[in-house]
């Protein structure tokens, strides 16, 4: 059955049916009622394309992300996608997962937002200076960034972990094992996260009073390739660390396979703490001594509810969350090996 039709059983305009089945406030409670029966009496199904034109909306999320062959193993990046989904689902609204490679990922953003394809969008792995956020604003789209951006100085909304308390929690331990010569082991700077939590480790090891070894610190790792080989550049130091803080589950893998195949100890022979761990998924025996976050399926939940939030118009201010970490102690390190 069509609007017409049940604009025509009872007297009604079909702009007042359309309105009244689309949540219009302006409707009098009785008239949608009243119009909700005759739908529902009629089995009249809305023509999903004809409501989101009418209501300037696409009921879709899009996520950019450039997609690569780490990013698709990175099992805690497919929960929190997973966990958004689930969420939007709910309320009749899809996550688009839009591809792109890093050099087109601002060309893939303008694409989406003139084709008018998008209600709002995920911003994931936010950089320092961030030029996705930037043609956001500036077009007015709604947004959530998972993680914030330094530089940018005008409101938005935004999901984000501690990454500066995580990363110092993790060298405190280190330090209070007695290791004095510790590595670094990290995603690129340009990263948010990255900058956060080496600024994190900085400021432990400057309280301590221990110089940081600048030979020792190695960012540029946020694949598993790139995390073993700059483990080996790390092994193959003429004074190697005694301990290493690696600030990302993805390179963290890559580092202690490199050790493992070194010969070496977990906790012994050298102490590692990877940041979020290696995962469930893990074939590595012993238990990773690692700084923990809300779980991805948590935190999905939580993104999903506050691009919600911000597609319905809700105050910016009122759309922050900062989320702790804890350490999870594990099999990993201990105290320095004695000559």
């Amino acid at each position: 059955m069509s609007l017409k039709k049940i604009a025509k059983e009872l007297g009604l305009s079909l702009t007042t049916v359309s309105r009244a089945l689309n949540g219009y406030p302006e409707v009098a409670e009785s008239t949608r009622l009243a119009v909700e029966a005759a739908a529902k009496r009629h089995r009249y199904k809305p023509n999903a394309i004809a409501r989101g034109l009418a209501l300037g909306r696409a009921d879709a999320i899009g996520l950019v992300f450039p997609i690569t062959p780490g990013d698709l193993g990175d099992a805690q990046f497919l929960d929190v996608a997973a966990s958004m989904s689930e969420r939007f689902a709910r309320e009749g609204i899809d996550l688009l997962i839009i591809s792109a490679s890093p050099r087109d990922e601002l060309a893939a953003y303008e694409r989406a937002i003139k084709g008018r394809r998008i209600d709002a969008f995920v911003v994931a792995r936010t950089r320092v200076h961030d030029a996705r956020l930037e043609l956001l604003l500036a077009h007015d789209v709604p947004f959530v960034a998972y993680g914030r951006s330094a530089a940018l100085q005008r409101p938005y909304a935004w999901l984000d972990f501690d990454n500066a308390a995580g990363a110092q929690m993790a060298a405190q331990r280190l330090l209070e094992f007695g290791h004095r010569r510790l590595g670094y082991l990290g995603a690129p700077p340009e990263y948010n996260f990255a900058e956060q939590r080496f600024g994190g480790f900085q400021a432990a090891l400057q309280h301590a009073g221990v110089a940081i070894d600048d030979a020792a610190v190695l960012r540029l790792a946020l694949d598993r390739r790139s995390g073993y080989a700059a483990m080996q550049a790390l092994l193959a130091l003429p004074r190697r660390p005694s301990a290493v803080l690696v600030d990302n589950n993805l390179a963290g893998v890559g580092a202690v396979h490199a050790l493992l195949n070194a010969g070496l100890t977990l906790g012994r022979d050298l102490s590692v703490i990877v940041y979020d761990g290696l995962g469930e998924d893990s074939v590595i025996r012993s238990a990773i001594t690692s700084i923990r976050q809300p779980t991805p399926s948590a935190t999905g939940t939580e993104i999903a509810e506050l691009t919600l939030a911000r597609v319905r118009g809700e105050p910016l201010e009122s759309l922050h969350r900062l989320k702790m970490p804890a350490l999870d102690p594990g099999d990993s390190d201990g105290p320095p090996l004695q000559s």
